[in-house]
């Protein structure tokens, strides 16, 4: 399948104008005054189904071929775009069976069940979600919905920027995205070449899986030593997906990075400041930036926040995380 054009990110657009939610764009004053920047704040944790991942599955289901396709689909995720399937074809009456690791999060998996999806449990790191998708399509007429490969997923990811840049009333000199497979930087991407921002792309990954940093410093998907083993787990792709890297090499200009107590304090500090509740793989551009205040003085940024899913308990340990960063702006 090819890479989409500005353009499939701007009919995405029209595609869901009316179906998901105009996300708000929020500011902090204490992290305008701790960076010395204008920071604005994407907030796709309030999307529908909690995360930016809607607006793909969304795209790409309505489009399906049912006559081609009369079994559904079957969608692998560790969590967000399963439950983002799942709840598509409920809308849509699109049956969804959605493969997910056995040790995502409890609240991702139920989510997706209780949208109607039938959710298929593999072993991460002994079995592979790609394989069983195939064997599943293998067995009945399904199309498969991957998280990153797959042009309407990408372009109906953009459509995120495309809302925010309309937003802004004004010209925005950086974006910043949490980045796993990289779908939504391709996507933010072209929908940024879409509107004609000439605004710099800086994507952010939990610090040992860095993935698409290594990638971009040798000019090949690298894949990550671990499968499993950061709080981010909306972010732990064992390597970036092919399309979204094949665009991401020559857009992306930086890719930072962040620890787990880093992203613990930026989930704390959206709830303190915008009141907020963002998942870890959702508070990694912001923990990123939390980390490099100076890298933003001067500047106009949007950081995009990409899900609220998180689970009680690391919600919990996030609040009850020490560090407060009010202090370092007065």
């Amino acid at each position: 399948m090819p890479l989409p054009s500005p353009d499939d990110v701007l009919d995405a657009a029209r595609v869901l104008h009316s179906v998901a939610v105009r996300t708000p764009l929020l500011r902090s004053p204490t992290l305008d005054r701790l960076t010395g920047a204008e920071i604005l704040f994407k907030c796709e944790n309030l999307q529908r189904s909690g995360a930016f991942k809607f607006r793909g599955a969304y795209n790409r289901l309505s489009r399906l071929d049912r006559s081609e396709f009369p079994g559904g689909v079957v969608a692998y995720s560790t969590g967000n775009h399963g439950q983002a399937v799942a709840m598509v074809g409920r809308m849509l009456d699109i049956r969804a069976t959605i493969v997910m690791p056995s040790d995502a999060p409890a609240n991702k998996i139920d989510k997706a069940r209780e949208n109607g999806g039938e959710v298929v449990l593999y072993e991460r790191g002994k079995q592979s979600r790609e394989d069983i998708a195939a064997q599943i399509a293998a067995r009945m007429p399904v199309a498969v919905v991957p998280p990153g490969d797959d042009r309407f997923v990408i372009a109906g990811q953009g459509t995120a920027f495309v809302e925010a840049a309309g937003q802004a009333s004004g010209e925005l000199d950086l974006v910043v995205v949490p980045c796993g497979g990289g779908g939504l930087a391709a996507g933010t991407g072209l929908a940024m070449e879409a509107v004609s921002s000439q605004a710099e792309l800086w994507a952010a990954e939990p610090e040992d899986f860095d993935d698409t940093r290594r990638s971009l410093d040798s000019g090949k998907r690298e894949i990550n030593e671990r499968l499993s083993g950061s709080v981010c787990d909306a972010l732990l792709a064992p390597t970036p997906a092919e399309l979204p890297f094949s665009f991401n090499r020559r857009k992306l200009s930086r890719v930072l990075t962040a620890s787990d107590d880093d992203v613990l304090r930026a989930i704390r500090f959206a709830f303190e400041e915008l009141r907020l509740v963002v998942e870890p793989g959702g508070a990694v551009a912001l923990a990123a930036l939390l980390n490099r205040p100076a890298a933003l003085r001067g500047r106009r940024a949007l950081v995009l926040l990409s899900g609220g899913n998180v689970e009680p308990g690391v919600f919990r340990r996030a609040i009850e995380s020490g560090g407060s960063l009010r202090a370092s702006a007065k």
